[in-house]
């Protein structure tokens, strides 16, 4: 799709969706349609979406399509590396298939599989073979595909189809002729389906009332106060304070379609909704399928959840807010999905659960050491770790209203103790705040932490305010970088002290990569993880541990005072 500044985009973006991006706004169409009286026909119940062999050997073109119920594929083939039989795989998805043999010059024959596939009751298959590099001296060669024709053989090419070599970017007059009148036609579809909203909201006033503010993206204005104004002082893990958070808001509000990747009792998100799926399902185990619910059982298909839920939120932005919600380690699986969400400014919500090596007994596998540094580093995303339910609130409150920004929340497996009112719900949205009650005007050192780590700092500095050490110290939680990065760089200087000369140290049981940006040294992992019994087991195996934190930290204050260690050198003080 070409761009107001003349820019053509090289791979698909928003508005030239990949397949299950696109499927998956036909299944958002299912969801709103099923909402409204079966009298009128209100909402766009065909989508059709344009693919390449190539898109097809991505993991999506398979699970995409199984789970994607209403949509026209068309594909464009060339047989070179898919020996499999494709529209065999397409018919065990549920998708009718009709064959074009030649892509090329069968206009008709293309038409009439068009026509034939959306008067069809079922999504369809279109695969359709064709020459890539059609006329040019690259047909058929894998090299068409990047290589620039060349003047001459483009020129060749126009001689072939008796095009005038001498003219470029040339519209002409069939083609002109073809579409002048679509204005016209669209402005007249636009006043027949504003004439029906009418009728159809004096007959069913609610239902379209919610109709109308649900297509332009607006959710109740009171819905922060389903949001608890105080949680439980247990030790609860942050995964269920997600739970306690959002499960409320999810089941007053239609506008939240929640779903996980085969982890419904790990996540913590399963309201009150019953299942999305296709009304012929009858599974062993639940309810049978129905368009009516608002739960998601994506399955093992964490690539497959993450673009889907690109493509709800691509139709008609925020009138379908997506929720997903895995281990945070499979996060790496759904990556292209999320950052395709970041690219498109969509407004997706992901939650990530099991964040930490207190996972223990599941091992290094599902221990995620590096996965914050990329979604960090990831442009137009908040990725947000908080330590207690009531930051969990501020990170809920802002992935909610940042409606032009995917959010990840990432939460403990292990319960973690509430930390109110040191934490604060509304200072996550500056992505790092002082703890009030730990505040010092006169600080030899400052700790940086977050999620279920913040802990641990808050009885670090605890050790290190008492003798042996004597140290003044003050604990900054720091629940997203991202947020922080845009505060004014006064309050940033406040937060951090090291313009004063304070030294900081990060405490995080994942990579320390990023942390030198706010940091001089980090407690950080320098290794994958280990199956131990958890949390206990793992975080005592790799040092986790307040009292040895405590001596590290003030040995590393030591060589900072005798010149063993520089300020501005990063310095890692965890041992294994």
């Amino acid at each position: 799709m070409g761009e107001p500044n003349g820019v053509v985009n090289g791979h698909t973006e928003y508005g030239e969706t990949a397949v299950s991006e696109l499927l998956q706004e036909a299944k958002a169409e299912k969801k709103t349609v099923s909402k409204l009286s079966e009298e009128h026909d209100l909402v766009l119940k065909t989508f059709r979406v344009l693919i390449a062999d190539l898109c097809q050997q991505f993991n999506m073109g398979h699970p995409g399509g199984a789970i994607g119920m209403a949509a026209i594929g068309v594909a464009l083939w060339k047989d070179m590396v898919n020996t499999e039989d494709v529209n065999a795989k397409m018919r065990a998805c549920g998708f009718e298939v009709i064959d074009v043999e030649d892509g090329c010059f069968d206009v008709d024959g293309i038409v009439k599989a068009l026509q034939t596939a959306k008067n069809s009751s079922h999504p369809t298959f279109v695969n359709i073979r064709t020459i890539i590099g059609l006329g040019s001296d690259k047909a058929g060669n894998a090299v068409a595909h990047g290589a620039p024709f060349g003047k001459d053989d483009v020129a060749n090419m126009k001689r072939a189809y008796s095009f005038d070599t001498e003219q470029h970017l040339l519209i002409g007059p069939g083609t002109r002729k073809f579409f002048q009148d679509i204005p016209s036609r669209g402005e007249e579809l636009v006043r027949d389906w504003n004439s029906l909203l009418e009728k159809y909201e004096g007959a069913h006033p609610e239902v379209a009332k919610e109709f109308k503010s649900r297509m332009v993206g607006q959710i109740p204005s009171d819905w922060e106060s389903y949001i608890p104004s105080t949680f439980p002082t247990d030790k609860t893990p942050t995964r269920k304070s997600n739970g306690l958070v959002f499960n409320p808001i999810a089941s007053k509000i239609n506008s939240f379609m929640v779903g996980t990747a085969d982890l419904t009792p790990s996540v913590n998100l399963h309201f009150s909704s019953e299942p999305f799926n296709h009304p012929s399902i009858n599974p062993h185990s639940g309810p049978e399928g129905s368009y009516k619910g608002r739960y998601i059982h994506y399955g093992i298909r964490e690539h497959a959840m993450a673009s889907i839920s690109n493509g709800l939120a691509a139709f008609s932005p925020n009138t379908i807010i997506p929720v997903t919600s895995s281990f945070f380690m499979f996060y790496l699986y759904a990556g292209p999905g999320v950052r395709m969400s970041a690219l498109s400014n969509l407004h997706t919500i992901h939650v990530a659960t099991h964040d930490s090596i207190g996972a223990g007994e599941d091992g290094p596998t599902h221990q995620p050491i590096e996965l914050a540094a990329l979604y960090r580093a990831m442009p137009n995303f908040l990725y947000i770790r908080p330590a207690d339910t009531e930051e969990v609130a501020g990170a809920w409150s802002l992935a909610i209203t940042t409606t032009t920004l995917p959010t990840m929340i990432s939460v403990s497996r292990h319960a973690v103790p509430q930390l109110s009112p040191r934490t604060s719900r509304s200072l996550v949205a500056r992505g790092a705040y002082p703890l009030s009650s730990e505040d010092d005007p006169s600080p030899h050192l400052t700790l940086l932490s977050c999620g279920a780590e913040l802990t641990l700092a808050l009885s670090t500095a605890s050790l290190l305010r008492s003798p042996p050490y004597n140290l003044h110290t003050r604990v900054v939680s720091v629940p997203c970088f991202a947020l922080f990065n845009q505060q004014p760089l006064p309050y940033r200087r406040e937060v951090l002290q090291r313009h004063a000369g304070v030294p900081a140290v990060a405490i995080e049981a994942y990579s320390s990569l990023g942390w030198e940006r706010y940091a001089d040294a980090g407690f950080c992992m320098r290794s994958f993880g280990k199956s131990l019994p958890g949390p206990d087991g793992t975080y005592g195996y790799f040092g986790f541990e307040p009292e040895n934190m405590a001596r590290r930290i003030a040995a590393y204050l030591d060589g900072l005072e005798d010149g063993t260690y520089e300020r501005g050198e990063f310095v890692e003080l965890q041992g294994k």
